[in-house]
């Protein structure tokens, strides 16, 4: 998927300007990187476009063990934003990535992560 397009989706679901989702996907994918295993996050990079796959390639340094708030935390300072926003952009970048990926291959790689972060990239229900 070229880049504009990956952007401009993460945008629309993280409800921001394409111009604020290029530094938080950036973010999400860096942390998402700092997170899993190099093979892993070196699997999911060629199913991104060449702009954004550098930065999930990684040194052959072992995944840092962080959760939930962590990873939001170091999103949000990326990126300049909120925690609420981090939310939300993670959110936004994990189901985008999701459909680029494909659901196994996606599914092997955040096996590594915890369930809440795992969560993240599951669709929220629909309200009543």
């Amino acid at each position: 998927m070229a880049e504009l397009a990956f952007i401009d989706k993460v945008a629309a679901r993280a409800g921001v300007s394409p111009e604020q989702a290029r530094p938080l996907t950036e973010a999400v994918l860096r942390t998402l990187t700092e997170r899993l295993s190099g093979g892993e996050a070196g699997a999911l990079a060629p199913h991104l476009a060449d702009e954004l796959s550098p930065l999930l390639v990684k040194a052959a340094e072992p995944p840092e063990a962080f959760g939930y708030d962590e990873f939001l935390r170091r999103v949000a300072d990326r990126a300049g934003i909120d925690r609420a926003a981090a939310e939300r952009g993670a959110r936004a970048v994990l189901q985008t990535m999701h459909r680029v990926v494909g659901h196994r291959e996606f599914e092997e790689a955040l096996a590594q992560l915890p369930a809440d972060l795992r969560a993240l990239a599951q669709p929220l229900p629909h309200g009543p």
